[in-house]
């Protein structure tokens, strides 16, 4: 008879299957396992592991190289797809042909085109999606998004320039929205909408805030050094003078060198990524707390957290946990601290501390749960712990339960 453990793994298979796709992807394209190794940069062990089933995840970054050593995305080589609320690929269909809609000026009539609004109204939608956005509620954001871009086309053909900054961010919220339902190519396109958008305007700093998400979809895609070299040369173009520049000025800046430094550890670059953050103290010691101008956090909370990213994925949990002691709850959304807490439950497993880090993955489940289940690094400890027990423990049992959308 089976136990209440194996009917919970059967039930909820989580990455048990990356070792499946990435044995057939391997096959497909002629692969043997050393020269997949070898084209990934990782070891060979891990491969047979995976392939196994001896090991069920890896760190983010080897599954990346993986992923692009067969020519696919990390989303599906983990398996991870965009399910909200059984909605299914409705909600990428819809968000892809808001997208794709040919603009109002082509003469074209379309069933998704909008109507001209009011700025305020834009404005207003905008600040709503947002709101959406670092609660976690994304079944909310992805029905406000379609309708929302296409009434800022058809203001934007009627009103010009000042719907420049609404409709980039409608675009940017929706690029943030497809990198967490796996969709990191449609990210990019619409990344790309929103700075040819923000470039309709006058504001610098909407543009640069645009490349820094499109350095977030690049890195998505594990294309770290042109996520990098984005970030870093944008982050120069718009370099602030620190005596003078406007908080806001900073924020934005400080958020591209931030970008830079995520793409850098992601490639084991320790040292590299050190130097962002202590490039990036220099302008977050201007900032008594944190701020959050156009929709990017920076400040002393955001370095520390990053420190703590840094550290956790160089796997030096001592370091990580230290640095987290730096981070203000209050200075941070909802699905930005629970971001942190993934990676202080990456530091207590590799700090053995197994308990604590089931209550850190717990806390982060419970800050946003749609958001939580659609993250991989949350799947992938989740799996590790499971993958660790002989014995599943209730909270043990709950977390791969919460994780399990396939």
């Amino acid at each position: 008879m089976d136990t209440d453990d194996q009917r919970a793994r059967r039930a909820y298979p989580m990455d048990l299957s990356i070792g499946d796709r990435l044995r057939r992807l391997r096959t497909e394209r002629g692969l043997t396992q050393e020269e997949l190794a070898a084209a990934a940069d990782v070891s060979v062990d891990l491969v047979k592991k995976l392939e196994q089933g001896r090991r069920e995840t890896a760190r983010l970054a080897s599954l990346a190289a993986l992923a692009n050593a067969v020519d696919v995305s990390l989303s599906e080589l983990v398996g991870r797809r965009p399910r909200l609320d059984g909605a299914g690929d409705r909600v990428v269909l819809g968000l892809r042909d808001a997208l794709l809609t040919p603009p109002p000026f082509s003469g074209i009539e379309t069933a998704s085109a909008g109507s001209p609004t009011t700025l305020a109204k834009l404005w207003s939608a905008v600040r709503k999606g947002w709101r959406a956005y670092w609660t976690g509620e994304f079944v909310a954001l992805a029905q406000l998004l379609p309708g929302l871009i296409a009434d800022g086309r058809a203001t934007q053909a009627e009103l010009g320039a000042p719907v420049a900054g609404p409709l980039a961010q409608a675009y940017q919220l929706t690029s943030c929205l497809l990198v967490h339902l796996g969709r990191e190519d449609l990210a990019g396109v619409a990344a790309e909408r929103g700075i040819v958008a923000a470039m309709s305007g006058d504001d610098q700093l909407q543009w640069a805030t645009l490349h820094g998400t499109y350095s977030w979809t690049l890195l998505m895609q594990a294309r770290h050094a042109e996520a990098e070299q984005l970030a870093i040369n944008t982050a120069n173009m718009i370099e602030p003078r620190f005596s003078t520049a406007s908080p806001e000025h900073l924020t934005v800046w400080g958020g591209l060198v931030l970008w830079a430094m995520a793409a850098a550890v992601e490639t084991g670059r320790g040292q590299a990524a050190t130097d962002y953050i202590s490039l990036a103290k220099v302008g977050s010691a201007r900032l008594e707390r944190d701020r959050h101008d156009y929709e990017v956090n920076f400040g002393p909370t955001q370095v520390a957290m990053q420190t703590t990213y840094v550290h956790a994925t160089l796997g030096q949990p001592g370091k990580a946990l230290a640095a987290a002691q730096g981070v203000r709850r209050a200075d941070l959304y909802p699905i930005s601290y629970g971001r942190h807490l993934l990676d202080v439950a990456q530091a207590h497993t590799d700090a053995r501390q197994i308990d604590r880090a089931v209550e850190v993955l717990l806390e982060a489940r419970d800050l946003a749960p749609v958001w939580f289940r659609h993250q991989a690094p949350a799947r992938s400890l989740v799996s590790g712990l499971a993958e660790r027990q002989t014995r599943l423990s209730p909270a043990l049992r709950e977390l791969v339960a919460s994780v399990s959308i396939g």
